[in-house]
């Protein structure tokens, strides 16, 4: 069974990169994509996507706050924060508002897809920071 994976980020480039990155595996489909964190609520709502990639900073909604509604409104929803700030205090948020992992722009090729694959597998992906894992199980 194909996964299923929703893109929403306010640049139409980056969703098209994203979908680039990922069609090296033809198991994984993408079923939607959105602008901004009300579509990307929405169309969680309505496509029940496996993995759901957002970007931290977007109009009308951002990446946060749109992850905390979908994982309120469905625990199942695997949440992966992409953005182009690199900080521990960014990271810190995203671990706080539950998402399950965090992907900076700049190192997407290489680890975009090992990130998708880790948050299927039940974990967390996180950029190291001063020497932390990436890796880091779910608690």
């Amino acid at each position: 069974m194909a996964v299923r994976i929703l893109i929403v980020d306010d640049h139409e480039i980056v969703r098209h990169g994203i979908r680039s990155i990922l069609h090296a595996r033809p198991q994984w489909e993408i079923c939607g994509e959105g602008a901004d964190g009300h579509e990307a609520v929405s169309l969680a709502k309505e496509l029940h996507p496996d993995v759901i990639i957002l970007d931290v900073t977007m109009p009308v909604m951002g990446g946060l706050a749109a992850a905390s509604q979908i994982l309120h409104a469905s625990r199942n929803a695997r949440i992966l924060i992409f953005t182009m700030h690199e900080s521990m205090t960014l990271s810190k948020l995203v671990q706080k508002s539950g998402a399950h992992g965090l992907v900076v722009k700049s190192q997407a090729s290489k680890n975009l897809i090992q990130a998708v694959e880790t948050i299927l597998a039940g974990d967390t992906f996180f950029p190291p920071q001063h020497g932390e894992p990436i890796a880091q199980e779910v608690y």
